[in-house]
């Protein structure tokens, strides 16, 4: 049986050849599950809100134009959830990676037309707070907020795409490449599917 390994590691191209062993038996398998079962288990907990509430989405899926929203919610939840726990175990990775991959680019392209926006909380929203006497956030969280949220919503704009933009990334890789040497497509079937 010829072993797989995704970059061949030539002795001749290495530092220290001796290596190179190393590399295509223990750390590249090792790199490329760890990394499956974070894409993987990412994929599961951020779908596991969607599961329990599989409806919670209409509203955001026809907004993005995608009708109908009772069809659209709960299958876009079923694959996030169901496809991270696939991927995680390397189980019919490639097109369930595809699928995903599909489902987080839109998501990364929802994240850079539609910014959150320039304020947080505006200073009448605060006093409505306020004067209600809810406290929302600490007077601390109220210090960072002092702009109106403009530099929070900054950040968190800035971690939504990154984070988006890197867990698309993982998705197509592992389409594009399989679930690896250590995946139950290698165990079951012999082969990358």
């Amino acid at each position: 049986m010829v072993e797989h390994v995704v970059f061949e590691n030539a002795k001749e191209e290495l530092v220290i050849p001796a290596l190179a062993p190393v590399y295509d038996k223990l750390a590249q398998p090792m790199a490329w599950s760890i990394f499956r079962l974070a894409v993987g288990g990412m994929l599961v907990i951020e779908g596991w809100p969607k599961i329990i509430a599989p409806l919670a989405q209409v509203g955001f899926v026809e907004n993005i134009g995608m009708y109908p929203g009772w069809f659209w919610s709960p299958f876009l939840a079923a694959l996030q959830f169901f496809g991270g726990m696939f991927i995680a175990a390397g189980l019919f990775t490639r097109p369930v990676a595809l699928a995903n991959g599909v489902m987080l680019a839109m998501t990364l392209w929802f994240h850079v037309t539609h910014p959150y926006g320039e304020a947080f909380l505006t200073p009448a929203g605060i006093e409505a707070l306020k004067a209600t006497g809810q406290q929302l956030f600490t007077p601390q969280a109220l210090m960072r907020l002092k702009d109106g949220g403009h530099v929070f919503l900054e950040q968190v704009q800035g971690k939504a795409e990154l984070a988006s933009l890197f867990w698309t990334g993982g998705a197509f890789l592992y389409a594009a490449f399989g679930g690896g040497y250590l995946s139950l497509d290698r165990l079951l079937f012999r082969k990358h599917f």
